[in-house]
């Protein structure tokens, strides 16, 4: 059974010394990024915290457009003045989108990856606070804001279970040796979350757009390496076609690694003439957080992602060999 890190007194202290905190999460936030942000931000608002909720978007998943109106991707001198900063959901301060706004500050890091570089954070390199254990942030979140003494209200823990079911799959991604996090998803119960509203929020509100969107990337994809993996793309024009509220990555994703030889999936999207944003995924066999890595991208062994210069062709280009070594026979 997975045993929670414990919160180091370090983070404690950082949070209990400082008046002032930006809080902010990756690029292309989700459930968890969203849920864990905005739950530490009123816990820590409770304690007399005066909190900035920061994030790049773009907010393009269904289920987290609601709560855009909460976020700002403007920072000015003032907000910096006597702040310091707190990154969740990653560990590279390049990977929110806002690192020139946000470099130099006293930083904090909340994050259930495997330890990226903190290079670039040219403040303070601790307090780190690590599990790649977590299933996901809000799960180490929760256990923060215990140590805070600070109480949910119901509202809270559900966001922190639909980040938890965000980054489990709705609990298809949970092993046997997982017992905990099913002991968690009944703390938050009883503080008064409901998995039928999450599951809602997470599967429901689709349009109809987004079931041909999703069939267009499906006839989109191509099978290589005998169908170990799967590779689709996304045309800028069948963006402005169908729109950002559109797409249903978590159904695409589900869809493709339902095929039975399939190892791991790869979704290019052109989101600039000059730029890619790559999603992996992978069945186990692969750890596509280190395919990532080799672009400036992170993530977990079987979910990662990262931001590549080029078209999908010179993109596709870039990435075949990493998989033709790992993929193709010997």
């Amino acid at each position: 059974m997975h045993k929670p890190v414990m919160v180091p007194h370090e983070l404690i202290s950082f949070i209990e010394e400082g008046d002032k905190f930006i809080i902010v999460g990756h690029q292309e936030p989700d459930g968890d990024s969203v849920g864990s942000q905005i739950v530490l931000g009123k816990a820590l608002n409770r304690l007399g915290k005066q909190i900035l909720l920061c994030s790049a978007g773009p907010f393009s998943r269904t289920e987290i457009s609601c709560y855009q109106n909460q976020f700002t991707s403007s920072i000015s001198d003032l907000d910096r003045y006597g702040a310091r900063l707190i990154i969740v959901d990653c560990s590279i301060l390049s990977r929110t989108g806002l690192a020139s706004l946000l470099a130099g500050l006293p930083t904090a890091i909340i994050d259930h990856h495997e330890p990226g570089s903190y290079a670039d954070n040219s403040s303070v390199l601790s307090p780190v606070f690590i599990d790649p254990q977590a299933p996901s942030v809000t799960f180490m979140i929760f256990s923060l804001i215990k140590a805070l003494g600070v109480s949910l209200n119901a509202e809270e823990a559900e966001l922190l279970l639909f980040g938890l079911c965000t980054d489990s799959g709705f609990f298809r991604h949970t092993t046997d040796n997982d017992a905990a996090t099913f002991e968690h998803t009944a703390e938050l119960i009883r503080n008064g979350a409901s998995p039928q509203r999450v599951f809602k929020a997470i599967n429901g509100g689709k349009t109809f757009n987004s079931l041909v969107f999703l069939g267009t990337l499906l006839s989109n994809a191509r099978s290589y390496f005998s169908g170990k993996l799967i590779v689709t793309h996304e045309t800028q024009e069948e963006t402005h076609r169908f729109g950002l509220e559109s797409r249903d990555s978590d159904t695409l994703y589900q869809l493709l690694q339902s095929i039975a030889t399939v190892d791991a999936v790869v979704v290019i999207r052109q989101e600039t003439p000059q730029n890619c944003t790559i999603g992996f995924r992978s069945q186990g066999t692969v750890d596509v957080s280190k395919i990532a890595e080799q672009f400036g991208g992170g993530g977990h062994a079987n979910a990662a992602g990262a931001s590549i210069p080029g078209t999908i062709d010179e993109v596709w280009d870039k990435l075949h060999p990493f998989f033709e070594q790992i993929l193709a026979p010997s």
